[in-house]
């Protein structure tokens, strides 16, 4: 029986720790760097709104209302002058009988043309998706043409996003 190399047990626990002091770090940066370029009331206002209902009243808070649902990724956005845009959304009847939304997202500004686009587009639907009104988050197959082939073949085999 091969016992673990207790170098390798070390490194790993460090590789460990020092990705999450990173990860910490990145996350209150990016916290200051929203609150710094936004309003906390106004988010926390955005935060408690009803997306099911800003959507069915066509409501012109619904894209701040998401914005203000995205977390890290949200610096890189306001920091690039990126936005989301909705290219459709639908409500969706639950099995539970509650309502949710079903988003198919788009974005502007510097975002579409950024190397970091998949990573972008990954951290929206994850944020995203913890909202407990929206079912669906996909992206619009027309940012597919803003990459070059070997950013689209990675974010289509690696962004864990989908384009419809």
């Amino acid at each position: 029986m091969d016992l673990p190399n207790v170098d390798e047990i070390d490194s790993k626990k460090l590789t460990e720790s020092y990705r999450l002091q990173i990860e910490e770090a990145m996350k209150k940066e990016s916290q200051k760097r929203i609150l710094q370029n936004n309003d906390p009331a106004e988010i926390s206002r955005l935060q408690d709104l009803s997306l099911v209902t800003l959507q069915k009243d066509a409501h012109e808070d619904l894209i701040p209302a998401l914005m203000a649902r995205l977390g890290s990724v949200r610096a890189a956005l306001d920091g690039h002058g990126g936005s989301i845009i909705i290219d459709h959304s639908s409500i969706e009847k639950l099995n539970n009988g509650k309502k949710a939304l079903s988003l198919i997202l788009n974005l502007d500004g510097a975002c579409i043309a950024c190397g970091a686009a998949p990573g972008t587009l990954q951290g929206i639907q994850d944020d995203l998706m913890s909202d407990k009104e929206i079912i669906s988050v996909q992206f619009s197959s027309s940012m597919l043409e803003w990459f070059n082939d070997l950013q689209r073949e990675f974010v289509l085999k690696h962004g864990g996003v989908s384009f419809i």
